[in-house]
Protein backbone atom coordinates (compact mmCIF):
# COMPACT_ATOMS: atom_id res chain seq x y z
CA UNK A 1 0.00 0.00 0.00
CA UNK A 2 3.19 2.05 0.71
CA UNK A 3 3.89 1.97 -2.23
CA UNK A 4 0.71 3.17 -4.48
CA UNK A 5 0.53 6.09 -2.26
CA UNK A 6 3.59 6.99 -3.75
CA UNK A 7 2.77 6.89 -6.88
CA UNK A 8 0.01 8.50 -7.11
CA UNK A 9 1.68 11.91 -5.56
CA UNK A 10 3.94 11.82 -8.01
CA UNK A 11 2.96 13.32 -11.70
CA UNK A 12 3.06 11.56 -14.94
CA UNK A 13 5.46 12.86 -16.86
CA UNK A 14 3.27 13.78 -19.55
CA UNK A 15 1.08 16.40 -17.84
CA UNK A 16 4.33 18.12 -16.50
CA UNK A 17 4.60 19.96 -19.75
CA UNK A 18 0.63 20.79 -19.53
CA UNK A 19 0.89 22.51 -16.50
CA UNK A 20 4.05 24.75 -17.18
CA UNK A 21 2.91 28.80 -16.84
CA UNK A 22 2.45 31.00 -19.79
CA UNK A 23 5.89 32.57 -19.61
CA UNK A 24 7.76 29.56 -20.13
CA UNK A 25 5.60 28.27 -22.86
CA UNK A 26 6.32 32.17 -24.15
CA UNK A 27 9.75 32.13 -23.94
CA UNK A 28 10.13 28.35 -25.40
CA UNK A 29 8.08 29.58 -28.87
CA UNK A 30 10.48 32.70 -29.75
CA UNK A 31 13.50 30.35 -28.71
CA UNK A 32 12.56 27.91 -31.24
CA UNK A 33 11.05 30.18 -33.49
CA UNK A 34 12.78 30.30 -37.72
CA UNK A 35 12.21 34.17 -37.40
CA UNK A 36 14.74 34.19 -34.45
CA UNK A 37 17.29 31.27 -35.59
CA UNK A 38 17.74 33.35 -39.33
CA UNK A 39 18.68 36.56 -37.15
CA UNK A 40 21.23 34.49 -35.09
CA UNK A 41 22.53 33.18 -38.20
CA UNK A 42 22.70 36.85 -40.22
CA UNK A 43 24.30 38.19 -37.00
CA UNK A 44 26.99 35.18 -37.29
CA UNK A 45 27.76 35.80 -40.96
CA UNK A 46 27.76 39.54 -40.42
CA UNK A 47 30.43 38.79 -37.25
CA UNK A 48 32.54 36.78 -39.75
CA UNK A 49 32.05 39.49 -42.70
CA UNK A 50 33.51 42.27 -40.21
CA UNK A 51 36.32 39.72 -39.43
CA UNK A 52 37.61 38.56 -42.64
CA UNK A 53 37.51 42.64 -43.56
CA UNK A 54 39.39 44.09 -40.91
CA UNK A 55 41.76 41.29 -41.07
CA UNK A 56 42.87 42.31 -44.95
CA UNK A 57 42.14 46.25 -44.01
CA UNK A 58 44.83 44.78 -41.70
CA UNK A 59 46.95 43.92 -44.33
CA UNK A 60 46.54 46.43 -46.56
CA UNK A 61 47.06 49.30 -44.03
CA UNK A 62 50.63 47.26 -43.20
CA UNK A 63 51.50 46.86 -47.25
CA UNK A 64 50.76 50.92 -47.44
CA UNK A 65 52.45 51.83 -44.41
CA UNK A 66 55.59 50.35 -45.10
CA UNK A 67 55.71 50.45 -48.98
CA UNK A 68 55.58 54.61 -47.89
CA UNK A 69 58.58 54.41 -45.81
CA UNK A 70 60.63 52.54 -47.93
CA UNK A 71 59.49 54.61 -50.95
CA UNK A 72 58.21 58.41 -49.78
CA UNK A 73 60.10 58.72 -46.95
CA UNK A 74 63.85 58.89 -48.53
CA UNK A 75 62.33 60.74 -50.95
CA UNK A 76 61.19 63.62 -48.27
CA UNK A 77 64.17 63.56 -47.08
CA UNK A 78 66.31 63.78 -50.52
CA UNK A 79 64.06 66.79 -51.72
CA UNK A 80 64.69 68.24 -47.63
CA UNK A 81 68.37 68.28 -48.27
CA UNK A 82 68.37 69.67 -51.91
CA UNK A 83 66.13 72.67 -50.63
CA UNK A 84 68.89 73.16 -48.03
CA UNK A 85 71.74 72.83 -50.66
CA UNK A 86 69.82 75.04 -52.75
CA UNK A 87 69.32 78.13 -50.01
CA UNK A 88 73.18 77.46 -49.15
CA UNK A 89 74.41 78.43 -51.98
CA UNK A 90 72.11 81.26 -52.90
CA UNK A 91 73.31 82.64 -49.25
CA UNK A 92 76.98 82.06 -50.18
CA UNK A 93 76.43 83.67 -53.60
CA UNK A 94 74.61 87.02 -52.00
CA UNK A 95 77.83 87.40 -49.29
CA UNK A 96 79.89 86.87 -52.43
CA UNK A 97 78.40 89.99 -54.25
CA UNK A 98 77.19 87.93 -56.82
CA UNK A 99 73.78 89.57 -56.65
CA UNK A 100 71.66 86.59 -56.91
CA UNK A 101 73.06 84.94 -59.58
CA UNK A 102 71.15 86.69 -61.98
CA UNK A 103 74.12 88.43 -64.54
CA UNK A 104 72.65 91.79 -66.39
CA UNK A 105 73.57 92.37 -70.19
CA UNK A 106 74.07 96.04 -71.77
Amino acid sequence: MASQGKNRLSKPKSTIGDNDGILSRITTGVSNSPVLYRGKKAASNAACLTKRLLKSTGKAAWIAGTTFLILVVPLIIEMEREQQFNDLELQQASLLGGGGGAVALK
